[in-house]
């Protein structure tokens, strides 16, 4: 049965006129002519038998980066085609539901005719990173590879990636090194590149070219797919579960899986390669069983796998010293002795209670309280000391030695090693205290000082810092760094819920910070003039970089939502309204370095305007058309535009300051040939 597909690979009954899932109207064209013309593509990211990969540009989001999937099966004939787009097109319909924070979002799906010929593309969102396998490739020039610490983080982060998709029918198929990638901006792993596609394109060379059928049978990377998906095609949600701890054992040893497996006998041998963990051994043994039924069935039963357990409640501490017991039974009142030495044995206590018949049944209940209250003490003692040894064990591998070798980007600041000299523990502190003032998350307080760090000593870039004296100027200047950067931070004069969202910020916020400025009339590129004009004020050197995703990148983030915040309030936005009779006005103001204001009037296609700014050689001069599709003025140093206006709308005007002094400006404009109201 034939469906209709809308841009977002909503399926739909052929009698529909409009997606029944988002509204969209449906086009009942064979080979429909897409608006092709939103993206540009800007190089090829790779190739293969089904198709190739592009890094695009979306036009109409402001030239965000994208990446463009071309499907293109090896079937002949105009049936062949037809029948491979719907089965495409039914496997985007999949992928769009998948909506994950470690998933690129799947944008739309669209066609484009050329030379008689339809091409299917599908849209999803660049992550900005390096895959597990480029990661791998670095360490292995210099002699390393990933760790178990590592690698067990990375588990523990993509597993509930895989359970979700799981809980929707959805199996990857392809989980290796190359389609996990390490995104730049919060150190997440993402999943990319589903099977699914490819699933498709082999389903079709198989069902339309039958001496192709035996492609369906070899989707999936030899080693890392289990062998009843190489030999049969038959995928389970523990599928990925033998792919992933494939990986996982790869990053471990730097070897590919080929090298690890036995041909014989298509048994692991890793173990002569690695020494693990008797649980993380354990666990990669039971992912990579042969037999599907005898691995584990759920991403969340290997998640509560590698999660530690309690102990057993059988488990019985020594005796706790006495004093612990008296101070616990001190609240009882009269009868309990003042001197530790008074506590003797039941034998010696029983005859003189006995004596007397009123003592007697007070000093038995009183014992009987005793004991409850000594049992409780014991108890309390018992599960202190078990949590105090765990925090001991934690600690061993949580114990600050320098932030610079911190991996784990969940973890918390830990003490100062005790093996710093008192006035480097000094340093610090001090340090701690002030991040914890500006309620700057630990994580990306490291990253950002190990970026300013590693640039000024590239050699140590990944380095660990020693805690002897042969590393104590380095760990000095770490500090020296530490500081400025959090002084620096500190001028910004950040709001609290800003500064507190730094290592947070991703894309949606971006995209709410767009829509939000959308209906104040302007755009994301005068909201970002200003914010650029305050962070290179603070952060020169991030000048002519791509920082978007870098840990810089989150302060920049910080910055754009309190300028915001000033537009919104009116402070940094103001609204050109001309006086009755006019076609001209006159405003001016102070600018403080690295302030910005916006102004904005509503203007009509084919008015002739004339702008005119007086201010300081240190300030830029933007002119914006309400689509953005037409330049006129962009980060400039001129002062002066006139011309006709090219479209209708709300046109932008927006002036900054580089200057390192308050400066003033006056802006003039004057509108001719039509009045406006």
């Amino acid at each position: 049965m034939q469906s209709l597909y809308c841009s977002h690979g909503h399926e739909n009954p052929l009698a529909n006129r409009f997606c029944s899932q988002c509204g969209e109207k449906l086009n009942r064209s064979v080979n429909p002519e897409p608006q092709a013309s939103r993206y540009r593509v800007i190089r090829e990211l790779g190739h293969g038998g089904f198709g190739r990969t592009y890094l695009a540009e979306d036009l109409n989001r402001f030239n965000e980066p994208c990446v463009l999937k071309e499907f293109a099966p090896q079937v002949q004939g105009t049936h062949a085609l037809q029948k491979a787009a719907e089965l495409f097109e039914r496997e985007a319909g999949v992928l769009y539901k998948l909506q994950h924070p470690q998933i690129p979002k799947f944008r739309e799906l669209f066609r484009v005719k050329q030379q008689n010929q339809g091409r299917l593309f599908l849209v999803q969102d660049f992550v900005a990173g390096q895959t597990y396998r480029a990661l791998l490739d670095q360490r292995k020039q210099q002699g390393l590879r990933f760790t178990e610490v590592e690698v067990i983080e990375l588990l523990r982060q993509i597993l509930p990636v895989l359970g979700y998709i799981h809980s929707l029918g959805v199996i990857h198929r392809d989980i290796s090194p190359d389609n996990l990638i390490r995104r730049d901006r919060d150190g997440l792993p993402v999943l990319i590149d589903f099977g699914g596609v490819k699933q498709v394109a082999a389903t079709a060379a198989s069902q339309f070219m039958p001496s192709s059928a035996a492609i369906a049978t070899r989707l999936g990377k030899f080693g890392y797919a289990p062998h009843e998906q190489m030999q049969s095609g038959m995928i389970y949600p523990n599928s990925d579960l033998y792919a992933l701890a494939a990986t996982a054992l790869t990053l471990l040893t730097g070897k590919e899986p080929q090298q690890l497996i036995d041909s014989p006998t298509l048994t692991w041998n890793w173990q002569q390669e690695i020494t693990l963990s008797p649980t993380l051994s354990r666990i990669l043994a039971k992912m990579l069983q042969s037999v599907p039924e005898a691995r584990y069935q759920t991403a969340s039963q290997v998640l509560q796998a590698l999660t530690p357990q309690p102990p057993p409640v059988a488990y019985s501490p020594p005796q706790p010293p006495f004093p612990q017991t008296q101070a616990t039974v001190a609240v009882t009142p009269g009868q309990i002795p003042a001197q530790p030495e008074a506590s003797s044995s039941p034998s010696t206590e029983t005859p003189s209670l006995d004596s007397n018949p009123t003592l007697g049944w007070l000093g038995k209940l009183m014992l009987v309280l005793v004991l409850i209250v000594g049992a409780g003490g014991f108890g309390w003692w018992a599960g202190n000391l078990w949590i105090k040894s765990q925090v001991q064990e934690q600690s061993q591998n949580e114990e600050f030695e320098n932030p610079i070798v911190s991996s784990d980007h969940n973890s918390s600041e830990a003490e100062s090693s005790s093996e710093f000299s008192s006035e480097e523990q000094q340093r610090k502190q001090a340090l701690r205290q002030q991040r914890i003032n500006l309620g700057i998350d630990y994580n990306i307080y490291v990253a950002l000082v190990n970026e300013v760090f590693w640039n000024q000593y590239p050699e140590q870039r990944g380095k660990q810092l020693g805690t002897g004296s042969e590393d104590a100027k380095l760990r000095e200047e770490w500090d020296a760094i530490a500081t400025d950067l959090l002084t620096q931070i500190e001028e910004l004069d950040l709001s609290g819920s800003a500064r507190q969202q730094i290592g947070n910020y991703g894309e949606t916020d971006r995209d709410r910070f767009k829509a939000q400025a959308n209906e104040l009339h302007i755009s994301s590129r005068s909201l970002y003039d200003l914010a650029d004009a305050k962070f290179f004020k603070y952060f020169p050197e991030q000048q002519g970089k791509e920082f978007l995703n870098q840990p810089f990148g989150q302060v920049w983030h910080a910055i754009v939502s309190d300028t915001l915040k000033a537009l919104k309030s009116g402070d940094s936005l103001k609204q050109i309204v001309f006086d009755s009779g006019t076609t001209s006005k006159q405003l001016s103001g102070i600018l403080k370095s690295g302030e910005g204001k916006v102004f904005i009037a509503e203007l009509s296609e084919g008015q002739t305007m004339k702008v005119n700014l007086s201010t300081d050689e240190n300030a830029l001069f933007s002119i914006y058309s309400p689509t953005g599709n037409t330049k006129l003025m962009e980060d400039s140093r001129d002062r002066e535009w006139s011309g006709l206006l090219p479209e209708s709308g709300y046109y932008e005007f927006a002036i900054v300051s580089n200057s390192s002094e308050p400066i003033d400006y006056q802006l003039e404009l004057t509108v001719e040939d039509e009045s406006l109201e």
